[in-house]
């Protein structure tokens, strides 16, 4: 999802809420996804944004917007109506002054909304912690704004997903805001996305995310995130040849999605495609530079390519640029194990296993290091206690090319029949999204 904020101009692009305004194609996107928007109500809109806050009376409305030509007043109240349809649940932000003209007015939370997103952008455990205090004071502030419980659900999601505080943490504050957000608006586009991907991530119920992203898809075939997201559930299914292609999709979008490059990366490790995981690694890295996940997907990849001393650097930058995200730490004591410091890597263990009573710590990450440094008995016990806790990553076990010495453990078909048995019945009751 985009930041919300005050309108912005650049590069003749003007930017406000989820939508970006391209002056010179002319062209309207919501969150990457192009809109259908007749020319003379895109330039109803282009006047609106160079006013924000301010009445446009009529006359200067057909003065800007229609290069003077006379039309009735009709004309105008006609168009600026489908501009509001176009604009859907924020086509409230256009209010109509009986005689005088129309005007854009930003929610009174909006300084709350951009600063919330400034701080969910930096992609760390403190930043979302961050984001969620701005997030949850606009809610505060004006309970009717949808947009801050989506924002929230959003951060809860992606907290989860980046493996940040316990699921269950992350599905109690997700379910709250998303009931909430869709009780005020309805079901967006950002909040049937972000509902159908819940299913994955909280609920590891795979096959029935990938037929809500579907349905996404049906109805919003040009929206980039849908598909890196899709990637990711053809992964944990093992469908390889799917998740790419999904990916090539959201290139076709949108090249530059930040999150497009680090799914990419994991897809071709997966796929065991160490140089080609490398290049999309290092072009992460490129184009991201403060970005720490894309950071460590390279470590990873310069890792399983027989690149050490290079990964090693990698980590250790990663590390620093977020220290509060101990799977990060995990991968790097696996790097450490594989290449023959299991010192270093048992003092990273521990130091895990100590932090455990107070805060997060992944179990199935926990399992790839235990695995690394020899001891598959404790190893497997990560692993069921990654499935008690809905650890979405432990879906991807039987894909991971670092869990190759699991998957060919003697114990591997005992315990994954014990986890289908869980699975059936996880399957019911169903999401309590209402």
């Amino acid at each position: 999802m985009l930041p919300v904020g005050r309108p912005e101009f650049a590069s003749r692009q003007i930017s406000f809420g989820p939508f970006v305004v391209d002056v010179d194609w002319p062209r309207l996107r919501r969150n990457g996804q192009e809109l259908e928007l007749r020319p003379r109500a895109f330039r109803v809109l282009k006047v609106l944004l160079q006013n924000p806050g301010r009445v446009v009376d009529y006359r200067q409305m057909i003065r800007d917007a229609w290069d003077g030509i006379q039309v009735s007043t009709h004309t105008v109240t006609v168009t600026v109506g489908e501009l509001k349809e176009v604009l859907g649940e924020y086509g409230s932000w256009i209010s109509c002054r009986p005689k005088f003209g129309y005007c854009l007015e930003m929610p009174a939370t909006e300084d709350l909304i951009r600063t919330g997103w400034h701080f969910w952008n930096q992609f760390t455990r403190t930043g979302f912690d961050n984001a969620l205090r701005c997030f949850q004071q606009a809610a505060d502030a004006d309970t009717a704004d949808f947009r801050a419980f989506e924002a929230i659900s959003s951060t809860y999601l992606t907290r989860a997903s980046l493996l940040i505080r316990s699921p269950e943490e992350n599905y109690r504050g997700f379910l709250e805001a998303h009931n909430r957000a869709m009780a005020l608006c309805g079901l967006t586009p950002e909040l049937r996305l972000d509902r159908a991907f819940a299913l994955y991530i909280f609920e590891q119920k795979v096959q029935e995310a990938e037929a809500a992203l579907q349905e996404v898809q049906r109805e919003e075939p040009r929206n980039a995130d849908l598909y890196v997201r899709l990637s990711m559930v053809h992964l944990a299914l093992g469908r390889m040849d799917e998740a790419l292609q999904d990916l090539e999709q959201a290139q076709a979008i949108d090249a530059l999605f930040p999150p497009l490059s680090f799914v990419w990366t994991i897809v071709h490790l997966f796929r065991r495609e160490f140089d080609a995981a490398v290049a999309c690694g290092k072009n992460t890295v490129d184009l991201h530079p403060s970005s720490q996940i894309g950071r460590t997907d390279y470590a990873l990849a310069l890792e399983l390519a027989g690149r050490p001393v290079e990964a090693m650097a990698q980590y250790k930058l990663a590390s620093t640029m977020a220290f509060d995200i101990p799977w990060m730490r995990a991968r790097e004591a696996m790097c450490l194990a594989r290449y023959g410091n299991r010192a270093d890597a048992r003092r990273v263990l521990e130091e895990l296993r100590r932090n455990r009573d107070t805060d997060y710590i992944d179990a199935y990450h926990l399992a790839l290091l235990l695995s690394a440094l020899g001891k598959p008995g404790e190893a497997f016990r990560e692993l069921e206690r990654a499935w008690e806790e809905k650890s979405w990553a432990v879906l991807l076990v039987d894909v991971d090319t670092r869990a190759d010495a699991l998957r060919s453990d003697p114990r591997f078909p005992a315990w994954r029949r014990k986890i289908n048995a869980y699975r059936a019945r996880r399957d019911s009751p169903s999401m309590k999204i209402v």
